[in-house]
């Protein structure tokens, strides 16, 4: 049995979007489940577009979410020489031409052919030239491709696919200055890295043909091939940004975790029974490409929401102290931050939100939600001042007691809770809702919670 040995290989021309790393998960889960590799290589022959921040911020992406690679990572800008010797080969061999069309020559064939019904391509007028090349024209080199009969391949998604070569051309493997094209280089990368198995998208499932020419060509092995649908808005449509997907790092900017991108990617085409929740060793055990969906995922915000809430609530508190400190959450006693933690676990789905309900709470507020306010009588004013009295005299060094303060208090008082709390909310906080009053009393304690009522009876 071959090892299975697969790869991810982004363009850096944009950053690493979410799509990009479900692509990569599938190829690492199914390398790392069967004791194999998993490699990164960056496809840079694009050198007028590439960007040196886009590939570090693919790097950082893989780092951020826990994903190693096998070896160094491979950079194809650092590969043309070998290209070069590989389209020099296919030239010597007559697998390969160099043609001399102009590009007028070749938009004029096209807008022909268009005339007369047919579908635009090259019609191999320099496959078997003898004669003197034009002048001042660089050549493209073109490959060889078969003249009749199909292109046939299993796909592990798709099934059987079959095309017929009259719908190829020889296609161009060097551009007139020389630089290699996508289908050659990314063929011979795959084939010397002996590349098993290639989980894409659905959108290389036209270049799959064009490359199995290349490998012929070339004499190597063939490889397995797996082309995943995208994954769609709730409207059926291409995903964009518009539709809540970013670069994998502004989800880290935005609060979320990575073992929640990952689950949801996860299930974005591909699935174990009607289990939602997966850690990485369940994936590990469980992912098998011959189990991914045909048919396109849907990006569903409000789930990828509800998995964040779920690890979050699953971090222990000392490692979301850590996690905070990025959202310049404070640090406060241990106790204190306990209690705040475990009330906002409920209450929350991301860390940045995580991190701004608790300054919310930790910081006095500098006003007043007006709605409320309005509500406010001066019975409401007084009897907050009564209850500063009590405060003063009570020990608050546990929820319990704080809660035990308040219902004492609206005891000796005989006052509904809506009365006293809502004013009390307001003084404490500005603004109605957020986490249980007495555990707020506990988290900014007794001190704090007797400033704050102050502050407010004299607004």
């Amino acid at each position: 049995m071959r090892e299975i040995i697969t790869r991810f290989a982004p363009s850096p021309t944009g950053y690493l979007h979410i799509g990009g790393l479900r692509t990569a998960l599938f190829n690492y889960l199914f390398a790392r489940s069967n004791g194999g590799k998993f490699l990164l290589r960056i496809e840079d022959t694009d050198l007028a577009r590439n960007s040196i921040e886009a590939t570090e911020a693919i790097i950082k992406a893989f780092e951020w979410v826990g994903m190693d690679y096998d070896g160094e990572v491979l950079y194809q800008s650092k590969r043309f020489d070998l290209y070069k010797n590989y389209i020099h080969k296919l030239i010597s061999e007559d697998k390969a031409y160099y043609c001399y069309m102009s590009k007028e020559e070749l938009d004029n064939l096209r807008e022909a052919q268009k005339a007369r019904g047919e579908t635009p391509k090259y019609d191999n007028r320099y496959r078997d030239f003898k004669g003197t090349p034009p002048k001042d024209i660089k050549p493209v080199v073109r490959i060889k491709a078969p003249l009749e009969g199909y292109i046939e391949f299993n796909d592990g998604v798709k099934g059987s696919i079959k095309v017929e070569v009259k719908e190829l051309d020889d296609f161009i493997i060097a551009r007139s200055d020389g630089s290699p094209t996508y289908n050659f280089v990314v063929t011979i990368d795959d084939a010397l890295s002996k590349v098993s198995d290639i989980i894409r998208g659905d959108d290389h499932l036209s270049n799959t043909p064009k490359q199995i020419i290349v490998y012929k060509a070339l004499g190597f092995d063939i490889p397995n091939f797996y082309h995943v649908p995208m994954i769609l808005n709730p409207q059926g449509q291409k995903l964009s940004k518009r539709d809540g997907a970013m670069g994998v790092m502004d989800y880290k900017k935005e609060g979320y975790l990575p073992e929640a991108i990952l689950n949801f990617l996860v299930r974005l085409g591909w699935s174990h029974k009607d289990q939602e929740i997966f850690s990485m060793e369940e994936m590990l055990k469980l992912f098998n490409p011959k189990d991914l969906n045909s048919s396109p995922s849907s990006y569903n915000q409000e789930k990828f929401l509800w998995l964040n809430t779920h690890y979050i609530k699953e971090k222990s508190n000392d490692a979301l102290e850590n996690l905070l400190e990025e959202f310049q959450c404070p640090k406060i006693q241990k106790s204190q931050r306990n209690v705040l933690y475990t009330a906002l676990k409920d209450r929350v789905s991301t860390l940045k939100d995580f991190a701004a309900n608790a300054i919310d709470i930790l910081t006095p507020p500098c006003s007043y939600d007006e709605k409320s306010l309005s509500k406010i009588n001066e019975q409401s004013y007084e009897t907050l001042k009564k209850f500063l009295s009590m405060l003063e005299k009570s020990f608050l060094d546990t929820p319990e007691k704080c809660n035990e303060c308040l219902h004492k208090f609206m005891d000796q008082e005989s006052l509904k809770p809506g009365n006293f709390m809502q004013p009390l909310r307001i003084a404490l906080l500005g603004k109605p809702g957020g986490i249980g009053i007495a555990e707020t009393i506990y988290v900014i304690g007794k001190e704090d919670t007797i400033k704050r009522i102050e502050k407010f009876c004299k607004a």
